[in-house]
């Protein structure tokens, strides 16, 4: 199976990039499977159903949230009737709308496990992260219900999300990170077969503090002191993610290669 994983989209920027790359990178790559990050692709804070719906004509199988899942209030409403949005997992069962984790079958019968979990350091405090995913592969396991299995870990801390990543190699079929919206260097396959990456990066404009307008993210910095709201910024974007190539017999991956298109970093595509 060959898989898409794409990286906090930010604004409109964000979105008009992915989605002018991304019909092109579904031929180019031969892609089965594509899921995106999309809890800041509306005006930089959470998600609409416009947004959204942007995003699967563009040619998204499913989007996942995180700590922005509700800034935009019709997404209460919206994730009830949408099953392709996932927001984080992780909340204690009965107080969130919509679900975490979702199992998604393509034209040719395989299915594909995503969720999306929010981690601690740092963050929102949530239910215990490790044993919510565990729970959930334990209830699809890999190669006995679900052909692939996706897991968007959304948080702040390296070391969480390298943890996070260890503790489901060879049981996912890829362990990928949001939120920071950077790219880092270690995507790598880990020692029993589940691509890694700590943070797949952004769908944005890098000219940026991670995709808002510099000034007033470098004024809190520099004073303490609110002195507007954050903007997104409306440059090029780049269209950041990881391409990831499975074994359909186990459903482990034996491929893993960073994407990125446009915009101000180096263009990556992988040669299929």
């Amino acid at each position: 199976m060959r898989i898409a994983f794409f990286g906090d989209v930010v604004g409109k920027s964000g979105r008009e990039g992915l989605c002018d790359a991304l019909p092109d990178l579904r031929k180019q790559l031969q892609l089965d499977f594509v899921v995106v990050n999309a809890e800041n692709a509306a005006g930089g804070f959470g998600i609409t159903e416009k947004t959204a719906n942007e995003m699967y004509d563009a040619g998204a199988d499913v989007l996942t949230l995180g700590n922005h899942a509700w800034d935009q209030s019709e997404t209460l409403s919206h994730i009830e009737r949408e099953p392709r949005l996932l927001r984080p997992v992780n909340y204690r069962e009965g107080t969130a709308p919509g679900r975490g984790a979702g199992l998604y079958d393509l034209p040719d019968g395989r299915r594909v496990l995503v969720m999306n979990v929010m981690l601690r350091l740092f963050m929102q405090p949530l239910e215990d992260p490790f044993a919510s995913v565990s729970h959930e592969i334990d209830s699809c396991p890999l190669g006995a219900v679900a052909d692939a299995i996706i897991v968007d870990m959304h948080g702040e801390a390296t070391s969480e999300k390298v943890a996070l990543g260890n503790y489901c190699d060879g049981r996912a079929s890829l362990v990928v990170g949001t939120h920071t919206h950077v790219p880092t260097a270690d995507h790598r396959i880990l020692p029993k077969g589940t691509a890694y990456q700590t943070d797949a990066g952004m769908c944005g404009d890098y000219d940026s503090v991670i995709g808002m307008v510099k000034d007033e993210p470098i004024n809190r910095f520099v004073t303490h002191m609110r002195s507007g709201r954050f903007t997104p910024a409306s440059g090029e974007a780049t269209v950041c993610g990881l391409y990831v190539e499975t074994d359909d017999a186990t459903g482990l991956a034996v491929r893993c290669e960073p994407i990125r298109v446009g915009g101000q970093l180096a263009e990556i595509i992988p040669e299929v």
